[in-house]
């Protein structure tokens, strides 16, 4: 019998045998990807666990279809059902026109407070890349969803609210540097130290529990010195304070500079990281984004606020075949809320096309399957992804980009790779995904 997965007293999940999970189709090419996926999960789960496990398939409604049979672009009973199953997966969904909801996937995050995106990034051999070495790049993003841009806090030029605040800026707050009083919007963007420490948290602890080598704190705080900085801040706190005995940080190599000079920092540094100990280390957002081209085997793990993490997801995406194979999910690690979700548009025009590569989908199922405990069924199918590549059996994005290649339609690429679970041997599964 379908029972709900459950969180724990100990905070660990737990999952029957045949869990129940909720899933959106999604818009515009949604559907069929996500028909596809669902017959690759289940044939995963049945050939990996011999048919003593079964994923029972809840369907929730949100988008176009929600509209259209509710009225509503995301129903309440929807948001619910995400909490009482714990853990659901989604296709891309269309952003209403007009007032209301600036963006289902925002309110579906804040909502459930799912304050983590957590973005693995990882190059399949054969996937057609613009880099010289797609190989170097293996990292997983920790983005914070709640903050930063994503609080919505904004007033349009002329506004009432807009000139509201100009005035409470110029005349209560002293504000001198508005270029252009009485022609400005207006954006705020809250960022707080615990909004902060919960993110960088989550990425220490993936980090120590897949013996990785560094977490990387991406910001731009030489500017915006409060939020941007205070991330930078917070991030070391947590590192220092709650970590201190299995991290160094940069922070760390800077007090014992200017304490003791630069070749004793550098030796404590090197015996920490000889001992074992992840590396916690910052760097400005534009240098960043610099370096994951010249030098991306420097990264690991990263943790970000939201708008840079927006700009580096995709970035790091297109080093390796782009969003169409990139999966994605939101977390909260405390309530054990998730959503795993295609990071792709709905690509609307090539709805009905049975054309998209549907792995983005695919790829989020396996990060879902891997984190309540499935990786035997997650492997299966990231083993037959890298099998169905390596013979150039792929989708219309891929095929133009390969000599030699097969075209298949989505569900034909959904099928090769069924026929392909258990062809390959060895690990090649997005390894940073894994105790997420």
């Amino acid at each position: 019998m379908a029972e709900k997965i459950t969180m724990g007293s100990n905070g660990v999940l737990s999952v029957p045998s045949n869990p129940i999970i909720p899933f959106i189709e999604g818009d515009g090419i949604g559907p069929e990807i996500w028909q596809v996926a669902q017959k690759v999960f289940d044939a995963a789960v049945e050939k990996a666990y011999n048919g003593t496990r079964k994923i029972e398939w809840k369907e929730m409604l949100a988008g176009e279809k929600a509209f259209k049979l509710t009225g509503n672009w995301l129903p309440a009973e929807t948001l619910q059902t995400a909490k009482d199953y714990i853990v659901s997966i989604k296709g891309p969904l269309t952003t209403p026109i007009g007032g209301g909801i600036r963006s289902l996937n925002v309110a579906m995050r804040q909502d459930l407070d799912l304050f983590a995106c957590v973005r693995p990034v990882k190059w399949f051999k054969g996937v057609p890349s613009p880099v010289t070495h797609p190989e170097n790049v293996d990292m997983i993003i920790f983005r914070e969803n709640t903050e930063d841009i994503y609080a919505g806090i904004e007033w349009q030029a002329g506004s009432p609210e807009a000139n509201k605040f100009e005035k409470f800026l110029v005349e209560e707050m002293g504000v001198k540097s508005i270029r252009f009083p009485g022609y400005s919007s207006y954006g705020v963007k809250p960022v707080s130290s615990e909004g902060s420490k919960r993110l960088v948290r989550a990425a220490i602890d993936h980090a120590l529990k897949n013996n990785l080598p560094s977490v990387t704190l991406v910001h731009k705080g030489n500017i915006m010195k409060y939020t941007e900085g205070g991330f930078k801040k917070w991030g070391y706190e947590v590192a220092r304070q709650e970590f201190a005995d299995k991290t160094f940080t940069w922070d760390e190599w800077d007090e014992l500079k200017k304490e003791h000079g630069e070749a004793h920092a550098n030796e404590v540094q090197r015996k920490a990281l000889h001992e074992g100990k992840l590396l916690v280390k910052d760097i400005i957002a534009d240098n960043f984004l610099q370096q994951i081209l010249i030098a991306p085997k420097e990264f690991s793990v990263v943790a970000t606020l939201n708008l840079n993490g927006d700009y580096i997801s995709d970035a790091l995406a297109a080093e390796v075949g782009g969003i169409g194979i990139a999966p994605g999910a939101n977390i909260n690690y405390k309530t054990g809320y998730a959503v795993f979700e295609a990071t792709h548009g709905t690509a609307p025009k090539f709805a009905g096309t049975n054309s998209m590569n549907p792995s983005s989908v695919i790829l989020s199922g396996c990060m879902m399957l891997e984190y309540i405990g499935w990786k035997e069924a997650a492997e299966m199918i990231t083993s037959a992804l890298q099998a169905t590549i390596m013979r150039k059996t792929v989708t219309i994005d891929f095929y133009n980009l390969m000599s030699g290649a097969t075209l298949l339609k989505t569900s034909e690429f959904g099928n090769a790779l069924i026929e392909n679970m258990g062809l390959v041997t060895g690990n090649v599964q997005l390894k940073k995904s894994s105790s997420l």
